[in-house]
């Protein structure tokens, strides 16, 4: 009797045990399959949806440009989105005040941004700060902001100022739209044939006050204000 349940005993501990390495086998496959199924882990985005960087200058979309004519320099997403933020820079500097080197910041790490606010496109190189200090309401005179709403006009509500979001921050100004909106190549379109004609494009002094121009400027300005 004793043989009898010692050998029970032996065929069914192989048996258990045979069963648990089948199993085992089978897991890791069956949570290999899963992993596939839902595909790579996307990147992670800023608010306005563009890729966030980990660095500037390497192995990265954004890289310090000059802004010509100004003597300034700053981090942005290469590309269109670079030629859409240096005509912000570059009106800014001309005709609203002139920025100092100190007072121009492109990129900067996700860790020192609030993620779910638009500062964090600072982190995918889609936004620049202008005198960054001067973030509250009221930091621009009167013909100051009109000659602002005459650049973002400009920009056909590609780019968003930031003294217009609820959370105010008048030093922020960001692409709006997503990077598969048809508007960022379109504008940037724009923008190098104003370049490429004299006359055209940031340095040129406008008549931001004319009728034409200012009724384009409120017109998007109504848009993008918080309701």
């Amino acid at each position: 009797m004793d043989q009898q349940m010692t050998r029970r005993t032996v065929l069914r501990t192989a048996a258990l045990t045979g069963a648990a390495a089948a199993v085992g086998s089978v897991l890791p496959a069956a949570s290999a399959s899963a992993a596939e199924r839902r595909g790579p882990k996307r990147p992670a985005t800023s608010t306005n949806g563009w890729t966030i960087q980990a660095n500037a200058d390497r192995d990265s979309q954004v890289w310090t440009r000059s802004v010509a004519g100004t003597g300034l320099s700053v981090a942005v997403w290469i590309g269109d989105v670079e030629l859409i933020l240096l005509h912000v820079v570059r009106r800014f500097h001309y005709e609203i005040d002139q920025i100092q080197r100190a007072d121009l910041v492109g990129w900067c790490e996700i860790g020192k941004l609030r993620k779910g606010l638009p500062e964090s496109n600072l982190a995918s190189g889609t936004a620049v700060r202008i005198r960054p200090g001067a973030r509250a309401r009221g930091g621009f005179f009167p013909l100051q902001e009109l000659a602002l709403r005459d650049v973002l006009a400009d920009c056909e509500g590609v780019v968003r100022w930031g003294g217009d979001d609820r959370e105010v921050d008048e030093s922020l100004f960001y692409i709006a739209v997503g990077p598969h909106d048809k508007r960022v190549p379109a504008l940037a379109d724009k923008l190098r044939g104003w370049a490429a004609t004299p006359g055209e494009g940031a340095g040129v002094g406008v008549d931001f006050l004319s009728p034409s121009r200012r009724g384009r400027a409120d017109k998007l300005a109504r848009v993008q204000r918080p309701g």
